[in-house]
């Protein structure tokens, strides 16, 4: 079992930039409304079945990933912070189907991972096209690259399907 000092020592910040063919308005829709996430959430071959947003500070969501095999996975979290076109900040957390925080170990998932990771996303409009920069801190070693991956992975479902 990992201490706390490995735990945290192996941990990483993931942290992607990217300008996406969209207008700002169109990206902040993609991560405020349902249907439109549901559009996106999930890496290539995923679906997003269920998606449900509270989208205020202190509103939570609780969204599924379904592989093309039929497994899913359930995340949930808390919005802390708002600024409208500008920046979202939520946890985020495994859960159950009812919304359930749960440890990333009953799903089998490799590494130390805190009950509850921190994402951080910020929008720049420039000339029709805006740049998105996202951090999610606390990801473990073993599961940094399949987490760059897979939100990439995201962001080309986004910019398809918010066209």
């Amino acid at each position: 079992m990992a201490t706390n000092t490995e735990s945290a020592t192996s941990q990483k910040t993931v942290s992607i930039e990217r300008t996406f063919d969209l207008p700002a308005k169109k990206l902040w829709q993609a991560w405020a409304e349902p249907e439109s996430c549901k559009k996106w959430w999930g890496p290539k071959d995923f679906t997003c079945p269920h998606c449900n947003i509270d989208f205020k500070v202190g509103g939570k969501y609780l969204n599924c990933m379904r592989s093309s095999e039929g497994a899913e996975f359930w995340s949930t979290g808390v919005y802390k912070e708002i600024i409208p076109g500008k920046k979202i900040v939520f946890t985020d957390s495994f859960s159950d189907k009812n919304g359930n925080a749960i440890p990333a170990s009953d799903l089998n998932m490799p590494g130390y991972w805190p009950m509850e990771l921190l994402v951080t996303v910020t929008f720049e409009e420039i000339g029709g096209k805006t740049k998105m920069n996202l951090q999610q801190v606390g990801v473990p070693q073993e599961m940094y690259d399949e987490c760059i991956k897979g939100w990439n992975e995201c962001f080309d479902k986004l910019e398809e399907n918010m066209k």
